[in-house]
């Protein structure tokens, strides 16, 4: 994976606020998990529409987490997800993003 998970974009949305970075990234740390959950569930009872929700919702997280590129794999995953498709390419890459952003906010 090429970009890492960062604190950007929540720096820039808080403009300092330390308080609302910690409240913003506690949001993360307590839903990320769960919409994984979800999306892993709905992917292996070949329930492929409500995976892309489930990835439609992680999407933000994503995006708060600073992983721009990320985010258009998450988009094209959304959609052939959407379409009943799981291209194994793009799973892999967003299956990627999901262990770093795991992994950053256990370290958060």
């Amino acid at each position: 994976m090429e970009e890492k998970p960062n604190y950007s974009y929540i720096s820039q949305l808080s403009g300092g606020d330390k308080d609302f970075e910690e409240q913003l990234l506690d949001v993360v740390r307590l839903e990320l998990p769960q919409e994984i959950e979800n999306y892993k569930n709905h992917l292996e009872t070949d329930n492929f529409m409500r995976a892309g929700d489930d990835v439609h919702k992680i999407k933000h997280k994503i995006s708060i987490l600073g992983l721009e590129k990320s985010y258009q794999v998450a988009i094209d995953h959304e959609d052939s997800l959407r379409k009943g498709i799981v291209n194994d390419d793009l799973y892999q890459r967003f299956e990627e993003i999901l262990n770093a952003m795991t992994t950053f906010i256990q370290k958060a």
